[in-house]
């Protein structure tokens, strides 16, 4: 794996700053995947986590910034998001045997609604889902949630594709 990921601008902006380091996060995963078979990505490696795949992890980042974005901050319908489904655990992580370019497409279009939501809103405007009480954070608050959590399944993606492959590398 070769990647030349570059970390966001050392005297950037807040948003600068904010957006730039979760967009690196994304592209780590996204790189994580590169040259990836859709049987390897959809092969569990740890035994006591099988919903832990390339794919699953891809999957759920999909739907994380859906739940925080679009759902938590927007006001959004919950039903369209499978983290909300209390009938399957991990509802998210489940890839139904889809192609790993398919997920990978998925994700990069809710960055890109991701982004364009981020773009439009002041970083004090706060969440607007009244059943939830994470919908009350300010954006700000968000995408630091959303930098820890993508950078957390960024390390996971690590050692997955290690395992998976011995691939290793750290931009």
């Amino acid at each position: 794996m070769s990647s030349e990921l570059e970390r966001p601008p050392r005297q950037a902006d807040e948003r600068t700053a904010l957006v730039g380091w979760l967009d690196l996060q994304r592209q780590i995963l996204r790189w994580k995947c590169e040259g990836l078979s859709d049987e390897d990505a959809r092969r569990p490696v740890i035994p006591t986590s099988p919903d832990m795949t390339m794919a699953g992890l891809i999957s759920h980042m999909r739907w994380t910034e859906h739940m925080w974005l679009e759902v938590l901050f927007l006001g959004g319908d919950k039903k369209q998001n499978p983290a909300f489904d209390e009938s399957s655990k991990n509802a998210d992580w489940h890839t139904d045997g889809r192609h790993l370019a398919e997920l990978l497409a998925e994700y990069e279009a809710q960055c890109t609604r991701s982004n364009a939501i981020i773009a439009a809103a002041d970083l004090d405007d706060t969440g607007r889902h009244p059943d939830f009480r994470d919908g009350s954070a300010n954006l700000r608050w968000m995408l630091i949630h959303l930098v820890e959590e993508t950078g957390r399944h960024a390390g996971h993606a690590d050692i997955v594709r290690e395992l998976l492959d011995g691939t290793k590398g750290y931009y």
